[in-house]
């Protein structure tokens, strides 16, 4: 999975943030219990020297395995002494052990040298918080996509808006059930708050969930970041251009609302035609007919999405005011 190096090093400080305070807290009751047991310090002290004379058989022992054998005994004796000491004054018998919020990579975020579940789950969280500062991630959902607000009546030997609705909201379901780094690119279509938004913010919350690195952003944000990076006003960016083009789905809203100017007319293309030959998803959505955006941008960039996507149409009225 593309995650960013931003997500990689955040999860893994989270991780030694969390191993930290797991070790201070071990510590902290060690104190606490030994003050209050004097012979867990006995104990204590005869583990470490245990530890140590295990390290130095392996250079000075001729039977070093026989050695190290005796030495491993007598620890496993004295921690079993130690927690018949704990539970004869009331304690867990593992009330010293250091408590880690995962046991099993202790939260190192490694398990046999490969990415513990927990490291993967942490990744997750970072790809949705990135969303959620910008986008109502949590709200769009498959569940919450209500068709109901569509009209029923078909016109001119169509089928309705609502029937419409329906079939692109199941069609996107299985795009993201079955997603992976090959999957097609979607180009919704239709008039403001047809839903384009809620879908495409749907199969984010689907893909991230899988395990999917996801990047969302208007039109005019990711574009107004990538020109700004190009001219060296780095300051303060969210979308940064390599980024947005090794992610492993990119969504791409609001095409047309941006800054129209030769370079974000060039960036778009290069977006777009670096993406598909590298087969890596995107999801456009816009406003615009193709006749519009044809004349917004040029020809070889109308082609790309007309050759290169799968084109979903949302038809019907604005359903925000609806719900009003």
């Amino acid at each position: 999975m593309s995650y960013s190096i931003e997500s990689y090093d955040k999860a893994q400080s989270i991780l030694d943030r969390r191993r930290e305070r797991a070790t201070l807290e071990a510590q902290d009751r060690v104190d606490e219990l030994c003050a209050k047991i004097p012979e867990l310090n006995t104990i204590n002290r005869k583990l470490a020297q245990i530890g140590l004379n295990i390290s130095k058989t392996f250079f000075t022992s001729k039977n070093p395995k026989e050695d190290i054998d005796k030495l491993r005994v007598e620890s496993l004796a004295l921690q079993e002494e130690k927690k018949n000491l704990l539970k004869k004054n009331g304690y867990d018998e593992n009330a010293l052990a250091t408590k880690y919020t995962c046991p099993a990579c202790e939260d190192t975020g490694f398990i046999n040298g490969r990415r513990c579940k927990c490291f993967i789950n942490l990744l997750k969280d970072i790809e949705r918080e990135k969303i959620e500062k910008i986008a109502p991630l949590k709200e769009c959902t498959f569940e919450t996509f209500n068709t109901d607000y569509y009209p029923e009546i078909a016109k001119n030997g169509e089928i309705s808006p609502r029937q419409r609705a329906e079939r692109i909201k199941e069609s996107c379901i299985r795009y993201a059930t079955n997603f992976n780094k090959e999957a097609k690119n979607l180009f919704f279509m239709g008039g403001t708050g047809l839903g384009k938004t809620h879908l495409s913010l749907a199969i984010a919350n689907v893909v991230i969930n899988k395990g999917y690195s996801v990047i969302y952003g208007t039109a005019q944000n990711i574009l107004g970041d990538l020109q700004n990076e190009n001219f060296g006003r780095l300051d303060n960016l969210r979308y940064r251009e390599n980024e947005i083009l090794d992610v492993d789905l990119l969504i791409l809203d609001d095409l047309g609302t941006e800054f129209k100017s030769a370079y974000t007319v060039s960036c778009l293309y290069n977006i777009i035609n670096t993406r598909l030959s590298a087969k890596l998803p995107t999801i456009i959505s816009t406003n615009y007919g193709i006749d519009e955006i044809e004349k917004i941008y040029d020809q070889r960039t109308t082609s790309r999405i007309i050759g290169g996507y799968s084109t979903l149409m949302l038809t019907g009225n604005d359903i925000r005011y609806i719900k009003k």
